[in-house]
């Protein structure tokens, strides 16, 4: 049994890890501050502390005895990254530090980074690989990238055993259906839930690698596990197989409009050789036969 610590393990994916470590018998800590989390999220059998990971010296005490540090604690997304960008710094970059910082002065063994596809940008050659110079679009993605370069920086100068997993468009149970943090898939469902067309940026014919919220824990797990990690690695995670925004449209069902483009990589494709030979993680979720089940749990 660990002892692990999950910042923003309120969320869809953090609550999903803290399910499945406390299924395995670990004792979990969950720090987030509800400001993208959900309270009904928040796993009865884990310890929950209320708490923005801006503020060192009220999260410092929280990482005494851990064994394993999951930080997925951040404001996702571009667009809000775009139009509020100062914010989505101070809790993306200055709070990431914040829990390396903590994990340090507790000697954790091995903090595991949720990073970002979003730091490749726009790619001339698919699929996307680890050693591709980063090409941030927007804040958020810059954001990602320092957190994986601060892992590094971490390691290299105090010893703290680090990991980064870049997730590529990741949905599952538990994916917001509103609000700023509601990704397409959730988007869409909701927008048919209420009879409402699907709006699909410019042509629709971006592609998007997703990745099931179940293998996401996996890698996590893993990346525990792994003695062949530790020293600051990036680590794609992600199907290996891409659907455009159209071909979603078309699984999910229903009547769609198309609205003004936004700044966004165009396509995605995840390369997950590294993940295969340094986790030996396998993806297990195909989309189209999870969205069967979820329309049919959605009522669509």
């Amino acid at each position: 049994m660990a002892k692990c610590l999950v910042t923003g393990g309120a969320g869809f994916i953090g609550s999903n890890l803290v399910d499945e470590l406390i299924k395995r018998g670990d004792e979990v800590i969950i720090i987030d501050d509800l400001s993208a989390g959900k309270e009904e999220n928040i796993n009865k059998k884990a310890e929950f502390h209320k708490v923005d990971i801006r503020d060192l010296d009220k999260i410092l005490p929280l990482f005494n005895g851990i064994d394993f540090v999951f930080h997925l604690a951040a404001l996702p997304r571009v667009q809000p990254s775009i139009d509020d960008p100062i914010t989505y710094h101070d809790v993306n970059v200055n709070g990431t530090l914040n829990v390396f910082e903590a994990a340090r002065q507790a000697k954790v063994k091995r903090v595991v980074f949720s990073a970002s596809s979003s730091a490749y940008g726009n790619q001339e050659k698919m699929p996307l690989k680890e050693d591709m110079l980063a090409s941030p679009l927007s804040p958020y993605a810059l954001h990602k990238f320092i957190g994986e370069n601060y892992a590094k920086l971490y390691n290299e100068i105090y010893g703290l055993e680090t990991v980064s997993l870049r997730y590529f468009n990741v949905y599952g149970d538990r994916q917001p259906l509103e609000g700023a943090y509601c990704l397409v898939m959730g988007i869409f469902a909701n927008q048919r839930l209420k009879g409402e067309p699907m709006t699909i940026t410019g042509t629709g014919e971006n592609r998007r690698d997703f990745t099931s919220v179940v293998d996401v824990v996996k890698a996590n797990i893993l990346s525990t596990e792994s003695d062949k990690v530790g020293k600051g690695e990036i680590i794609n995670i992600g199907r290996g197989k891409n659907y455009s925004v159209n071909e979603l449209a078309d699984m999910i069902g229903g009547p769609r409009k198309n609205i003004e483009p936004r700044i966004e990589p165009k396509v995605t494709l995840a390369d997950n050789t590294k993940a295969r030979e340094l986790l030996g993680w396998e993806p297990s979720v195909d989309l189209p036969d999870w969205l069967e089940t979820y329309k049919k749990d959605l009522g669509l």
